[in-house]
């Protein structure tokens, strides 16, 4: 799993604490829970005018990147209560998702942020995730 993966696992698991309350809200960070898609996060809005640099700023924040990288998440995987079967589960998913970090020299087909394979159409089927019972949880 490359770095950047990693880092995005990292807060995807954050937003799920922070969304069952196991860890501290500071950024207020709000929830929506809608029949049909499950808990979506509230991005945040950017002030109008903002120049480049500020853009750059807003879009690199964890108030901005955790609520866009929590509503990639499929419904399936959004509504798990048990933090160890969210875990396995995610990671599950994400090992199915293509993680072709850029080289210097090389092309690739984009920046690979879980944003952008989302919105490839070749991997539109691998986000597809069924829960299957967790033995681990059952236990």
């Amino acid at each position: 799993m490359s770095l950047q993966r990693r880092r995005e696992r990292y807060i995807l698991l954050h937003m799920w604490k922070i969304l069952n309350k196991a860890v501290s809200n500071d950024l207020k960070i709000q929830f929506v829970l809608r029949p049909r898609t499950g808990y979506k996060a509230v991005v945040p809005p950017l002030r109008g005018g903002a120049t480049t640099y500020h853009q750059s700023l807003y879009d690199n924040s964890f108030a901005v990147s955790g609520p866009r990288l929590w509503n990639c998440l499929p419904v399936s995987l959004n509504k798990i209560k048990e933090f160890d079967s969210f875990k396995r589960q995610l990671s599950s998913m994400l090992q199915r998702i293509p993680d072709k970090p850029p080289v210097p020299g090389y092309s690739c087909p984009n920046n690979n942020s879980l944003l952008e394979w989302k919105l490839d159409l070749t991997t539109l089927e691998l986000w597809a995730v069924k829960i299957v019972d967790d033995p681990v949880a059952a236990h």
